[in-house]
């Protein structure tokens, strides 16, 4: 009963959150160059969202690898559990382009504000257009200095359980040459696909080395980069 209430208590400001930001970043951030603009909805929105989801629902976390980000923005190859990665991506890479499905874009004050962004928009049922986009637009984003995140799963994965990684990512890096970040976490434990009662408790952020990926082909960089997140996957769950 006490975590219901406590998730209710979080959603009802997530969404006041959700739709004061939102309104105020149509209004206000679409004047803003897109770095001020990334900082004016991300560094408010983002972080108030992520704040209140600790106060109300007991969720705190940390972060290992940090010391492997580089210098200059790069691939993002994360691991898909829960909506809590999909907004602390954003504030610990900045700028940053995500790879999302177009849908998302029409969802009121969340999508309208995502829109400005610049996310790469994707129609998953055009597969080969959709590759074509992420790599063409992917590359474009990481020489203007910005991030590029995905998740290679592709969809929202139970805890412990392991998906196929799809060769989107991987194909980006090949054909710019990018270094991939692979990032894994339990955030599934504390914030539930599809469950509306959160767990308190610890989130794990694991950041491994930057995979390079300069002359290597795309299915050489997927295999790597998914037996780095196998790896990451089981330190987070030993006894799994």
């Amino acid at each position: 009963m006490i975590a219901t209430l406590r998730a209710a208590l979080f959603y009802v400001g997530y969404t006041l959150i959700t739709i004061v930001w939102g309104s105020l970043s149509m209004l206000i951030a679409w004047l803003l160059p897109y770095r001020a603009r990334f900082a004016f909805i991300v560094g408010c929105w983002t972080r108030a969202s992520l704040w209140w989801f600790k106060i109300a629902c007991g969720v705190r976390w940390e972060v290992s690898g940090a010391e492997h980000i580089p210098n200059r923005p790069c691939i993002i190859m994360c691991r898909h559990e829960s909506t809590w990665e999909t907004l602390f991506l954003q504030t610990l890479f900045a700028p940053q382009a995500t790879l999302i499905k177009r849908e998302l874009l029409w969802i009121p004050f969340f999508g309208w504000a995502y829109w400005l962004l610049q996310p790469i928009a994707i129609d998953r049922s055009r597969p080969r257009a959709a590759l074509r986009q992420l790599i063409k637009v992917g590359t474009d984003r990481l020489e203007e200095g910005i991030w590029v995140a995905l998740f290679p799963e592709g969809t929202r994965m139970a805890p412990g359980q392991v998906g196929t990684f799809q060769l989107g990512g991987a194909a980006l890096a090949a054909a710019s040459a990018a270094p991939v970040l692979v990032v894994a976490h339990n955030a599934g434990d504390h914030w539930p696909a599809h469950n509306f009662r959160k767990r308190p408790g610890l989130i794990r952020f694991h950041i491994a080395p930057p995979l390079e990926t300069a002359g290597k082909s795309t299915k050489q960089i997927n295999n790597e980069a998914a037996h780095i997140m196998a790896e990451l996957m089981a330190s987070l769950r030993p006894n799994a």
